[in-house]
């Protein structure tokens, strides 16, 4: 009756056992996260210290009335008052307030270099325009026309060229007299910006032109 015995184990199977019982407690020692030993604060609690402190409750009905409306100001709520906001933003960017202009065109350095390219005449003011002919030009059948008009337009850039780089030399030493005690970084890149505003079309500049061609630097 050998059947009926307890046969022994097999040293294979036991090995393999023994094997995934390992992995088993590996992946859970993974797996396992520590307590952090305080309860997990609730969202309100973090976002009042994000915050910070709570404002005290208005003392007067016009105290009320007044922190109301600069509440809205700050956070518009309905979509008017959304776009009132970026309107305000907008007239005050193009009017030359140097808080809401963008970082490139904050300060009196560029806004001095600005009145003195917005105060000339500049050849560099057609370089859209010639953009435009370029392209009008390469649309033209006839080769002749293309080579004509090609030519001019090389030639136009080149005067471009010289033009903007003689006033750029020439705007950054009229900056370094007018400012002396700026620092070297605030004049870093004086004749490129000046440049770049003189060629852009004297209506889609930004902020808007203060002076008009031919109109004295204010002191």
């Amino acid at each position: 009756m050998r059947f009926l015995r307890r046969s022994a184990p097999d040293p294979a199977v036991t090995d393999a056992a023994a094997e995934s019982d390992g992995a088993e407690s590996d992946v859970t020692s993974k797996s396992y996260t520590p307590a952090k030993g305080k309860a997990t604060p609730k969202r309100r609690e973090a976002e009042g210290r994000k915050r910070g402190p709570v404002a005290p409750p208005p003392t007067s009905m016009r105290e009320a009335m007044k922190r109301n409306k600069e509440l809205r100001k700050a956070n518009p709520a309905s979509k008017e008052e959304r776009k009132q906001a970026a309107r305000e933003r907008r007239e005050r960017m193009m009017s030359g307030e140097d808080k809401y202009l963008p970082a490139r065109d904050r300060g009196p350095v560029k806004a001095y270099v600005r009145d003195l390219v917005d105060s000339r005449r500049n050849i560099l003011g057609l370089f859209m325009p010639l953009a435009i002919l370029v392209f009008v030009a390469l649309l033209v059948p006839a080769p002749a026309v293309q080579q004509y008009i090609t030519l001019v337009c090389m030639a136009m850039l080149l005067v471009m060229a010289i033009e903007g780089f003689v006033n750029g030399r020439k705007i950054s030493r009229l900056v370094r007299e007018r400012f002396p005690k700026e620092p070297s970084t605030a004049m870093r890149g004086v004749g490129w910006y000046a440049f770049v505003r003189a060629s852009q079309i004297r209506k889609l500049r930004v902020p808007k032109p203060r002076l008009r061609a031919g109109d004295p630097i204010p002191n």
